[in-house]
Order: structure tokens, then C-alpha cells, then sequence
């Protein structure tokens, strides 16, 4: 049992409780202390096993060995991924940084010198219509013909 348990050990602090559940069946707990105070909870995941007393002097070394495994599996994972959140935050950080230097260096140029052309040129064309000869009492705001009186055709029964 405590050869299975070294690779474990070998980083942390494991407690293991041993309880009596009645005349026939013990209860055992290993629980792995967390290493660091920053470390994943689920690297502290205890294990349980409730059998009789000969049932665990056969089985729960094979349990701790397949639970150790996997304790150091889990780590190496949570490892590796951490590290790549890691690395891919340094380059999302470091692109942000560039595109940022990018505008920063495009806003300080120099804006372009357009050649020169002609700016304002005034227009010949009078923007006011001319007065018409026939409505020289009006000065062309009113017309000098009365407009014709709507259609009346009736459609569905309503005049329009």
C-alpha cells in the first residue's frame, strides 16, 4: 500500500483515516493535501474505500496504485493547460501591444500634403430662379395659372 502511495507523496501531505463502518466492513480515506495554496482543488480529491478487512489487504494497493495514476495524470494535465492559457494570454498581450504601437506610430506621421486646386470658385448661375415677365407683380413666388380641380373618379364607392 505505502509503495503505490510514494509517487503521491512524493509532492504533498496525504492523510489517511481508517473507520470502522460496523463488525465486518472498514471504511478508508485517502485525501491528498493541496501542494500550493494557487492549486486546482480537484488535485486534492480524496479517495474512499469501504470493504472488509481482507478485501482490502488484497485490493487496496491496486486502488492506490490506479488512483495515484490518475492523481499524476490530472496534474500533468492541469500543468499543460495552464501553461498554454499561459502562453496564448503572452501572445494575445503581445499582439494587442504591436497593433496598439501600429496605430500609435500611424496617427504621428505626417498627414499627406494634396496638391493644390482650386478651392471655392464662384458660380455664374444664380441660384434664385429669374422672375417671369407674365407675373411681374408676384415676382415668381406665386404661379400666374390656377392649378386643376382634383379628379373626382370614384373608386369603391369613395371620391378621390
Amino acid at each position: 500500500m505505502f509503495v503505490e502511495l510514494m509517487p503521491l507523496l512524493a509532492g504533498r501531505t496525504v492523510l489517511i483515516t481508517v473507520a470502522k463502518v460496523d463488525d465486518k466492513t472498514l471504511r478508508v480515506n485517502v485525501i491528498p493535501a493541496q501542494a500550493k495554496a494557487d492549486e486546482n482543488p480537484a488535485l486534492s480529491t480524496p479517495l474512499t474505500y469501504t470493504g472488509p478487512p481482507e478485501e482490502l489487504d488484497a485490493e487496496l494497493g491496486k486502488h492506490l496504485a490506479g488512483y495515484v495514476q490518475t492523481h499524476q495524470q490530472a496534474a500533468s494535465t492541469l500543468a499543460e493547460a495552464k501553461a498554454t492559457m499561459e502562453a496564448a494570454a503572452k501572445a494575445a498581450q503581445e499582439e494587442a501591444k504591436r497593433k496598439a504601437e501600429e496605430r500609435k506610430k500611424a496617427t504621428q506621421k505626417p498627414p499627406a500634403t494634396a496638391a493644390p486646386g482650386p478651392a471655392c470658385v464662384p458660380s455664374t448661375t444664380s441660384a434664385e430662379p429669374d422672375p417671369s415677365p407674365t407675373s411681374a407683380g408676384t415676382l415668381g413666388l406665386f404661379p400666374t395659372t390656377t392649378p386643376d380641380p382634383a379628379s373626382t373618379q370614384s373608386k369603391g364607392g369613395l371620391a378621390l
